[in-house]
């Protein structure tokens, strides 16, 4: 098994949290990763995109033109990054941030109303665990107990308070998460 993906939104977001949280679990699970970040000098309302690859073998390079999954959290994410998911692939993403859904007809599309649902949490903080917790639905590659530690590995000990919260956020975001057929 190999899961090459992108995770693509705005600074602030959690993009690059959602995919270190994801290389830690995958390490949980004595699987090879790479977690390679990409993003502007903005702290916060820039753009950031992070390539994260699971496998069962050893990766020969972290770089990619294509992705079996997106999670794409914006419209220019969209714009830039549904057309390199190939095809028979996953794309994710919050209908929040994106204007033009995604129109292709050859990747499996799902609709996550994380703002929404964070925001109805009552923390809009989650939200990154919300998406994080419907793609694990739809490509489930992790163990829930390999998650849990790779919080704990990637959280500094002074957050880990909020594990249970993030724990909770990522099986919110397992039930509410929308199919999307276009035909």
């Amino acid at each position: 098994m190999t899961e090459e993906m992108i995770i693509a939104g705005f600074g602030g977001q959690g993009v690059l949290s959602m995919g270190k949280i994801l290389a830690y679990s995958g390490i949980m699970e004595d699987k090879e990763v790479t977690w390679f970040p990409s993003y502007g000098p903005e702290m916060r309302g820039g753009t950031a995109n992070v390539t994260v690859i699971v496998s069962d073998t050893r990766i020969s390079s972290p770089i990619l033109q294509q992705f079996d999954t997106a999670i794409i959290l914006n419209q220019q994410s969209m714009d830039k990054f549904e057309k390199a998911v190939k095809p028979g692939g996953t794309l994710l993403y919050d209908p929040n941030g994106v204007i033009h859904p995604p129109t292709r007809t050859d990747i499996n599309i799902f609709k996550v109303e994380a703002t929404k649902t964070a925001v109805e949490m009552g923390n809009p903080k989650v939200f990154n665990m919300i998406v994080f917790g419907s793609y694990l639905k739809v490509r489930p590659i992790l163990s829930l107990d390999n998650v849990e530690k790779g919080l704990e590995k990637s959280l500094p000990e002074r957050y880990h308070k909020l594990i249970p919260l993030n724990l909770e956020a990522i099986k919110k975001g397992q039930e509410i998460v929308e199919d999307v057929q276009l035909v």
